[in-house]
């Protein structure tokens, strides 16, 4: 009986190689491909008081979502944890947390330490060591990953200058962590500019991460945007560099499809560009409760990779 199972199996799977003869190579890609969730999509809990951003792993874990990413000002700037702890303590603790919860620590999200595209030198420089400490914590914590924005110059040539001047110093300070652009506004949000400027670093550990919707140039992509980029445009041109992606959201409809973002579409250009990792979750929707919008995004990924 077992033989005649197993016989079966393989004549199964025989059939199946020769209609699909790249079947393994698909099945190993999806395995490629995981889930995490970015903390930003819980910001209104977060601002709102009913959720500790020390839970955040605990929150996690109730969505059956095993990487987490985290937001620095949640640390910072939008509560008093930083004076309660230091940096070393602090990312001691979430390690102790997401450990306890079976989750990975993925990346985090770095706001409000200063402008790395600034021409003023002083202030350029200050922000490279705002950002050397996050470095430090982030491999503490276990983050391969940490981004960062390119913000204080809209003087394309100033910018592109300055911008590969704090990278290469920020991947050179620690080469196991990986320094990453998101393209979030301003000059950012020009895929083939913030492509440019990763072709100019060349350093192996700086890179980009890929953000579905955020390619406003100006205005505010939730609000009223004065300039767009292509998002498949920017997509495809910023994923070479990719070290993270941020599958963006924003609403979905009876059928579990996201009404503002072609899904299938950017997954195809991630997936065709040889990515390999995490895909994070980052809902900014207003129709659904975060948890809803969290969990609509899950499945349509689900479906997708």
């Amino acid at each position: 009986m077992q033989r005649r199972n197993f016989l079966s199996k393989v004549v199964t799977a025989s059939f199946a190689t020769a209609l699909f003869p790249n079947a393994n190579f698909m099945s190993k890609s999806n395995k490629d491909l995981k889930i995490s969730l970015a903390q930003w999509s819980l910001n209104k809990a977060i601002f709102g008081k009913t959720l500790d951003p020390m839970d955040f792993a605990k929150k996690t874990r109730s969505f059956d979502i095993n990487g987490i990413e985290y937001v620095s000002s949640f640390y910072s700037h939008h509560s008093d944890l930083l004076q309660k702890f230091s940096m070393n303590e602090l990312a001691n603790e979430l390690l102790r947390r997401s450990n306890d919860n079976g989750i990975d620590n993925v990346l985090i999200m770095i706001d409000a330490q200063g402008d790395l595209a600034s021409s003023d030198e002083n202030s350029r420089l200050d922000a490279i060591e705002n950002h050397k400490k996050w470095i430090d914590f982030a491999a503490q914590l276990g983050c391969e990953t940490l981004r960062l924005n390119l913000s204080g110059e809209s003087e394309l040539e100033k910018w592109t200058e300055n911008s590969i001047k704090s990278l290469t110093t920020l991947a050179n300070y620690n080469s196991s962590i990986n320094v990453t652009v998101e393209n979030h506004g301003g000059l950012s949000s020009n895929g083939a500019y913030l492509a440019n400027v990763m072709s100019s670093v060349n350093i192996k550990n700086c890179g980009t991460l890929p953000d579905f919707g955020n390619f406003c140039i100006s205005g505010s992509p939730v609000g009223v945007c004065n300039e767009w980029y292509d998002k498949y445009k920017g997509v495809e041109e910023l994923m070479p560099y990719a070290h993270a992606v941020s599958a963006k959201s924003y609403d979905f409809d009876e059928l579990g499809n996201e009404t503002t973002i072609d899904f299938k579409r950017m997954m195809d250009i991630v997936k065709n560009a040889g990515y390999k990792g995490y895909v994070g979750i980052e809902y900014e929707g207003n129709r659904m409760s975060e948890d809803e919008g969290i969990l609509a995004t899950k499945n349509l990924l689900e479906k997708l990779i």
